[in-house]
C-alpha cells in the first residue's frame, strides 16, 4: 500500500527521489509501529495516529521529525481516502507538532570570499571546485542541481544558469560576471582536461569523468574549508543560504530571492529575513557603546 501511494506521488505530483525516500522512511517506521501494536494501516483510525506521535515524542525525536513525519502520514491518508480505502481521514483534526523554527547558518561575506579562494586553481580539481563554489554562491543553488548539472544547462551567451529543481521544476537564474568568468575559463582548460578522452554531459565530473555525488561535493567543501581556516562546520547548503542572507542584507526584493531559490511558498524564503535581524542584533551588541 505504501508503495501504491509512492508511485502515486512519483506520477501525480514529480517529487523527487530524495523526497520519495523520505516518505518511505517515515510510512515504514509507522507502519512498523503499527504493526508492533497489533494495527494494521488498512484500518487505521485518528486515535492510532495519535498515540504513534505520542510515541514519537518519548523516543527523544525533535519535533522537527515528528511533524515531517505527520506530513508525510497526512498525504497517505488523504490517498487512502480518495481511493475508498478509508470512509474518513484518520489523520484529520490531528495537530503537528510546534516547534521553534531553527535559523540557518549564518557566514559572513569575508568568510564566503575565503572559502572561494582556498581551493588551488593551478589544478585542475581544483579549478574544478573553484568554479563549483563560484556557481554555487552566485546562484543559490542546491547541492543536487549543482551537481546534476550538464553543460548543455548553461547560457553563456546569455550568462544565464538553467536549474532542474524539485519536482523538476525548471528555473533561469543569472550568474553573474565572476561566476561567468570562472565557468569560461573551467570550460576551455579544466573540463577536457578532466575528461581526457572520456564522453560525459556532466557540467562537473569527478576523476575519473563521472557525475560527482553530492557526498563527493559535500568532502570537498570541507576539505577546503579546513585549508581555509574556518572553524565553522560548513556544508554545502551553507553557500546557498549565504547567497539568500547576503541578498536579503543588500535591500534584494523577497519575492526575487523566492523565485531564485526555487522556493513554491514564500514562507520558506521569509526566513532570512529573520537571518538579517539577528545579525544586526549581533553587530548592534558589538558595536554600539551601550550594545
Amino acid at each position: 500500500m505504501i508503495e501504491r501511494f509512492l508511485r502515486h506521488l512519483w506520477m501525480e505530483r514529480g517529487l523527487s527521489k530524495n523526497t520519495l525516500q523520505a516518505y518511505r522512511r517515515d510510512l515504514n517506521a509507522f507502519e512498523q509501529w503499527l504493526l508492533t501494536n497489533g494495527h494494521t494501516l488498512e484500518k487505521l483510525n485518528q486515535s492510532q495516529v495519535k498515540g504513534y506521535l505520542v510515541y514519537r515524542a518519548t523516543q527523544s525525536i525533535s519535533s522537527r521529525s515528528n511533524a515531517r513525519g505527520l506530513s508525510a502520514i497526512r498525504s497517505f491518508c488523504r490517498f487512502g481516502l480518495e481511493e475508498s480505502i478509508y470512509s474518513e481521514d484518520p489523520s484529520f483534526d490531528v495537530e503537528l507538532p510546534k516547534f521553534g523554527r531553527s535559523l540557518p547558518k549564518f557566514i559572513s561575506e569575508a568568510d564566503v570570499e575565503r572559502l572561494l579562494a582556498a581551493p588551488d586553481v593551478e589544478t585542475l580539481l581544483g579549478l574544478r571546485d573553484r568554479t563549483m563554489f563560484e556557481l554555487l554562491y552566485a546562484c543559490g543553488l542546491r547541492v543536487s542541481e549543482l551537481v546534476g548539472m550538464e553543460v548543455s544547462h548553461l547560457n553563456l551567451n546569455q550568462g544565464l544558469v538553467r536549474i532542474i529543481g524539485k519536482g523538476n521544476k525548471e528555473r533561469l537564474v543569472p550568474c553573474g560576471e565572476e561566476a561567468y568568468d570562472w565557468l569560461v575559463l573551467y570550460l576551455k582548460s579544466g573540463r577536457p582536461a578532466l575528461l581526457a578522452d572520456k564522453q560525459s554531459a556532466a557540467l562537473f565530473p569527478s576523476r575519473r569523468g563521472q557525475k560527482m555525488t553530492r557526498r563527493t561535493f559535500w568532502h570537498r567543501i570541507k576539505h577546503h574549508a579546513a585549508s581555509a581556516g574556518l572553524e565553522q562546520d560548513l556544508s554545502p547548503h551553507t553557500l546557498r543560504h549565504a547567497f539568500a542572507t547576503h541578498l536579503v542584507n543588500h535591500g534584494a526584493d523577497l519575492r526575487v530571492v523566492q523565485l531564485l531559490l526555487g522556493h513554491s511558498d514564500l514562507s520558506t524564503t521569509q526566513i532570512y529575513t529573520h537571518v538579517a535581524q539577528e545579525r544586526m542584533k549581533v553587530l548592534h551588541s558589538q558595536h554600539h557603546p551601550r550594545g
